[in-house]
């Protein structure tokens, strides 16, 4: 969509209101951006086809600032939810995409927003099928706030259960920790970071479905570690499961400048939110196998074994220091990073 075709400089409450102006928004951004038979109808929602089990997922997203290094809220609500579809092995189809415009947003913003959600859902090969815009008063929204609601075909070979977590699992993540949370943190409250740190926002559907096209049912479990950061997430998997878990940390992936900014704050990077990395527990006989296919991919090319389930320390997490040390790693209590995601 071009930001110079629009006939209006800023979104105002007649845009939400069911009328005349709210048909031009639709007709001139929303249908013309995600054009496809589905949205083409028109209608209040669409009828699709899935063959087999199928996985939901829904997310809001109420990023602030809407636009930071690496992306933007567009593109970040997309690449949240398919990814939230794929860690339920399954692959994801449809989107449903709700806007709540706050009165005043530039009309360049919401189209630059709309173009990037496009683009994200075409890098994901999802189509966006039904939806909702709303406007709300000026004081009572932030600019932007969007729902996603992503469907999605199990995996044939997909069995993810945490039920099925054995001792000696492997606990691997796919990539570098903390980027999303410290690109946030460096534009936010005037804050700027001299680092070219950028949120690590992606779509990570194609690379956990070659990892089942491969490993099939040796893949226990997918989790994205978003806001909690790695150290929740692996928390409510030994809580879920009554399992202990070793963790080192000197096999934690973290790139030097993230580290770095984190220090200057006084956070833990194993809290931060991460928005393009997973954690897989797989057997034990595959992992060396899985982190070398996800290496092939730039998007895995940091991919590590960071540790394993254990009989120890049942419901716990265990961090293994680089000096030869033990600490528990607790989950996440209260807020770290409001309005992260």
């Amino acid at each position: 969509m071009d930001k110079r075709q629009l006939g209006f400089d800023r979104i105002n409450l007649g845009h939400g209101s069911g009328g005349i102006m709210t048909r031009e928004l639709l007709d001139e951004i929303i249908f013309k951006t995600f054009d496809n038979p589905y949205l083409g109808q028109k209608h209040d929602g669409s009828i699709v086809e899935i063959e087999g089990k199928m996985a939901i997922s829904t997310d809001s997203f109420v990023v602030s600032p809407i636009f930071f290094k690496g992306g933007n809220i567009g593109e970040l609500a997309v690449n949240g939810t398919v990814n939230d579809v794929a860690m339920c092995g399954a692959i994801p189809k449809f989107l449903s995409l709700a806007f709540i415009v706050e009165e005043g947003l530039k009309a360049d913003e919401f189209v630059e927003i709309v173009n990037s959600v496009k683009a994200a859902t075409d890098r994901c090969g999802v189509k966006v099928i039904t939806g909702d815009t709303k406007v709300v008063e000026r004081g009572k929204g932030d600019k932007i706030f969007i729902n996603t609601t992503g469907f999605g075909e199990v995996h044939p070979k997909a069995k993810i259960s945490a039920e099925r977590i054995e001792i000696g699992d492997k606990i691997i993540v796919s990539g570098n920790i903390a980027q999303h949370g410290m690109a946030i943190m460096s534009q936010r409250e005037g804050l700027e970071f001299q680092s070219s740190i950028e949120s690590d926002t992606t779509n990570l559907n194609f690379l956990i479905e070659n990892l089942l096209n491969n490993f099939g049912h040796k893949i226990k479990l997918f989790r994205d570690p978003t806001r909690g950061g790695l150290a929740s997430t692996l928390s409510e998997i030994a809580s879920d499961t009554d399992s202990g878990i070793v963790i080192h940390e000197n096999k934690l992936p973290l790139e030097k400048q993230v580290a770095a900014a984190c220090e200057i704050l006084g956070l833990d990077p194993l809290y931060v939110a991460n928005e393009g990395v997973f954690v897989a527990i797989v057997k034990e006989d595959i992992a060396s196998q899985v982190v070398e296919l996800l290496s092939k991919d730039v998007k895995g090319s940091n991919a590590i074994c960071v540790g394993e389930i254990t009989d120890n320390h049942k419901g716990k997490v265990v961090m293994q220091s680089a000096i030869g040390g033990k600490r528990i790693v607790t989950p996440l209590i209260g807020e770290h990073l409001p309005r992260i995601c």
